[in-house]
């Protein structure tokens, strides 16, 4: 990062050790109005003493762990429902439908050669027919 970006242009250029020690109006987007509130109110009046106020250690800590914090049991819970529910409606299982006229695949899309036999109708046909002959023989 270019720390002059942060800051003013009259700060740019300015080793850390000197920013530290610069007022709080020194870093962009806080103007000598917002440096005079924190002035008076945190008694804040230099860009290190802003990074040692135990309010913006506390915030920061808060927001770090936040983004790691695991979910409750009942957000869990509610997740779960949400996912079993978008089961029901939706199953994964179901194949999808390209054309209102399909409503199911016949063979394992590993074992189609479309550029041949789309779906393999062909070997369909022939396994439907084995397996009857199959079934004639055993009776």
């Amino acid at each position: 990062m270019n720390i002059d970006t942060i800051v003013d242009k009259e700060y740019a250029g300015l080793s850390f050790r000197a920013l530290a020690e610069a007022p709080v109006s020194a870093l962009r987007g806080i103007s000598p109005k917002d440096a005079k509130a924190l002035a008076q109110a945190f008694d804040v009046n230099s860009v290190g003493d802003l990074a040692k106020l135990d309010f913006f250690k506390w915030a920061q800590a808060i927001a770090t762990l936040a983004e790691h914090e695991q979910a409750t049991p009942e957000e869990q819970a509610k997740e779960t429902l949400l996912d079993g529910g978008l089961e029901m409606t939706f199953p994964a299982s179901d194949p999808v439908s390209v054309d209102s006229g399909i409503t199911r695949i016949e063979v394992s899309p590993d074992l189609v050669n479309a550029k041949a036999d789309h779906q393999h109708a062909g070997k369909v046909d022939e396994s439907t027919a084995v397996g009857r002959k199959e079934k004639a023989a055993a009776h």
